[in-house]
């Protein structure tokens, strides 16, 4: 993995609201992964749309993992 891949947001969880530094990695594309909330530990579903032509993040999106995203 490469560094350049990786991209840093400032995210709220959908449970808590606490604000986390969240840590994206751009190099597989577009994908639909779990995270545990740093403060409350709630699964989060988050879901990660690439760019096909540069590569760059087009849409992040965080949900409670009885939501469909």
């Amino acid at each position: 993995m490469h560094e350049e891949w990786l991209e840093s947001r400032m995210v709220h969880c959908p449970y808590c609201d606490a604000p986390f530094d969240l840590l994206v990695d751009l190099s597989g594309g577009d994908q639909q992964t779990w995270e545990d909330c740093p403060h409350c530990c709630a699964p989060i579903q988050v879901r990660i749309a690439v760019s096909s032509v540069d590569g760059d993040l087009e849409e992040l999106t965080l949900g409670r993992d009885d939501e469909v995203l």
